[in-house]
């Protein structure tokens, strides 16, 4: 597989977020009970999404594109980082340990924020995740974000479409967030949006009816 999956440089140009590692690969495999088949897929199609069942070397917490994002910011800039990330059809795609599609929402159901937290598709067993190329091969090197963001600009009219790795599975036996770690994410992404909300509203209030 190495002819089409080759160990790119990590640079700032193509950082290893855009990218499937050998070792990535082998274990998003083993979450298919044919794994050499989907090897073999994956090598006669490296550039097409693919389709692999959740439960067993993951669970899958598919949120809003916008609650998403502010998820993974929190995990990154206060938490504990996360696991694999990516985004399809305009939403967010967080690689979460197994268990946590079921044990995730039982927990939100207590918490106070629960209220502010968008519906969250959870995948867990029994369940499919429709996953990106694990190469960007069509995707020329001009066209990765400047800023070294993990996301692409709002303006980019192929991000509501794109079906892109944002932190690529790059060893055999990557660290997953677990229920837990997730309802924190869910709890600060849910606050951080509420504050914006007070701030804007802050900013613009609106005028008092006055009496004719």
């Amino acid at each position: 597989m190495s002819d089409w999956l080759p160990e790119t440089p990590r640079t700032l140009a193509f950082p290893t977020a855009a990218y499937v590692t050998l070792a990535g690969a082998d274990w998003l495999a083993s979450a298919s009970p044919h794994p050499d088949e989907m090897h073999a897929h994956w090598a006669t199609r490296p550039s097409a999404p693919s389709v692999l069942p959740c439960g067993t070397a993951f669970d899958v917490i598919n949120a809003p594109a916008l609650f998403g994002r502010r998820m993974v910011d929190r995990l990154w800039s206060a938490g504990p980082g996360s696991g694999p990330v990516a985004a399809h059809r305009g939403r967010i795609l967080l690689f979460a340990a197994p268990g946590t599609a079921q044990r995730l929402p039982a927990l939100l159901v207590w918490e106070e924020w629960a209220a502010a937290v968008p519906p969250l598709l959870c995948h867990g067993s029994g369940d499919a995740v429709t996953v990106p190329p694990l190469h960007p091969r069509c995707r020329a090197a001009g066209d990765a974000p400047r800023d070294g963001s993990l996301f692409p600009p709002a303006d980019d009219p192929s991000a509501v479409s794109a079906s892109r790795w944002l932190v690529a599975p790059d060893v055999g036996d990557p660290w997953l967030p677990g229920p837990d770690v997730l309802l924190w994410a869910c709890v600060r992404a849910a606050r951080s949006l509420a504050g914006r909300g007070r701030e804007s509203a802050a900013q613009h209030p609106v005028p008092a009816l006055t009496r004719g």
